[in-house]
């Protein structure tokens, strides 16, 4: 009887088009702006990593003054020099990395070979295990050449094929600002959304080209790109050796733990580096050390901002608007075949069967809504993505957002559906055959 039902309503969309367009148009609009707002908010609060989100960590250290202007509750976002590199010495953490924002012009070597500018960043060889990483050539670089500082370097697929083609860039030489590194691997397209792992100082939206260990950058004095915070009493020594033995924080720091469990002794372990701090006369403030998991760090950084949710809101309420107006057609449509109805109750029709066939046919106007709220919103995402940079590396439907929107329109179709086909099962058959 459903598939006799779904023939019905099919065939019902012609018998009043205007009223039928408008009823699809309508909902179609109301699912494409709800859709569309979810879509970006859906690829900004989803967990970038899920496989190891509950095992990954940032500690964050208070080493904030104690007198100070406007103080914050919360510790600095960064870590100095000195801590980053007592906490990964302190090997309390199975794979630790430090991150460091670095930048420059790039070329092969050849001759000819502009030199184009480029962003990066200085990691520890823990940091590609860490995020899983995904290698097209190559690999990490070796654990003496992240102790030592060695001139080698890790550059994405993008920035190998067009320095040197669809060769294996694998021992080839790239020069970073007259400084020649050799790859030790090449790393395929990897854009995690958001872009948890550099959150502070860093665009969240374009991703790194070539990756350099992070003892050759301190050791070359490479310039900094991004936060550097120096909250701090007194004057800094001048030069790179100065801000190193500062108290400025400038380095993002994540750790790898064994298993979730581990957290509070990773975090007692902080405490009592802390403690063992304050007797050498430095954190002035009280005991205010923070652990965030990669969930806890999104939400503690406001990558989904309360303007994203607003908006999200209001595209629902429009929603709601449009199916208030559906409501409303879809009553007239239904009232206007009430004769019908009469003639179909008094040959024995149950009311049941008449709300079966009548939210049926809602639920086919909720389809080829659904379809073209869909198709609406790819529309919407394009035109966002061709305005903004930004908004194109997160305007994309995926399969979880392409079934939400079929669910979405379906539902929204047979919630508004429900109230005109109580009103037609009311029909009084007596009344209908007499007005005949």
């Amino acid at each position: 009887m459903l598939a006799y039902y779904l023939k019905l309503g099919v065939r019902n969309l012609r018998r009043n088009p205007v009223l039928t367009a408008l009823m699809v148009l309508t909902l179609a609009v109301g699912v494409a702006a709800s859709m569309s707002s979810l879509t970006l908010l859906h690829a900004m609060s989803g967990d970038p990593i899920p496989q190891k989100s509950d095992r990954l960590f940032v500690p964050l250290l208070d080493n904030a003054p104690l007198q100070q202007p406007n103080p914050s509750k919360d510790p600095p976002d960064q870590l100095t020099y000195r801590d980053a590199m007592a906490l990964r010495a302190s090997g309390k953490a199975p794979h630790s990395t430090t991150l460091l924002g670095i930048a420059g012009a790039v070329t092969s070597g050849k001759p000819g070979d502009r030199p184009a500018p480029i962003q990066g960043v200085a990691v520890n060889n823990d940091f590609f295990s860490m995020f899983d990483v995904p290698f097209v050539q190559g690999g990490a670089w070796s654990a003496s050449d992240d102790a030592r500082g060695g001139n080698v370097a890790v550059v994405s697929k993008k920035l190998a094929d067009r320095l040197f083609g669809t060769a294996n860039a694998v021992g080839r030489s790239v020069r970073l600002d007259n400084r020649e590194f050799r790859i030790a691997g090449v790393i395929d397209r990897w854009e995690p959304l958001p872009k948890f792992y550099r959150l502070v100082g860093g665009n969240s939206f374009e991703f790194e080209d070539i990756f350099l260990p992070f003892n050759t950058a301190i050791a070359q004095e490479m310039d900094p790109q991004g936060s550097i915070n120096c909250n701090v009493n007194g004057e800094i020594e001048p030069g790179y050796k100065g801000l190193m033995n500062s108290e400025c924080v400038w380095f993002q720091f994540w750790v790898e733990l064994a298993k979730p469990g581990d957290r509070a002794a990773f975090a007692q372990y902080l405490d009592d580096y802390v403690n063992e701090q304050k007797k050498l006369g430095r954190f002035e403030r009280p005991l205010n050390n923070r652990l965030y998991d990669v969930m806890g760090w999104l939400e503690y950084q406001e990558v989904v901002g309360d303007d994203s949710r607003l908006q999200t809101w209001l595209a629902f309420g429009f929603l709601l608007v449009c199916l208030v107006n559906v409501i409303g057609l879809l009553l007239a449509k239904f009232t206007a075949r009430s004769g019908e109805i009469g003639v179909r109750r008094a040959l024995g029709a149950p009311r049941a069967e008449i709300f079966k066939q009548y939210l049926t046919e809602s639920g086919v106007i909720g389809a080829v809504g659904g379809a073209l709220g869909l198709a609406l919103t790819f529309g919407v995402l394009a035109l966002m993505a061709s305005q903004n940079e930004r908004v194109k590396a997160i305007a994309h439907v995926d399969a979880t957002m392409f079934a939400t929107a079929i669910v979405l329109s379906l539902l929204a179709s047979l919630l508004a559906g429900l109230l005109p086909t109580w009103r037609a099962c009311q029909v009084r058959p007596a009344v209908q055959l007499k007005s005949q």
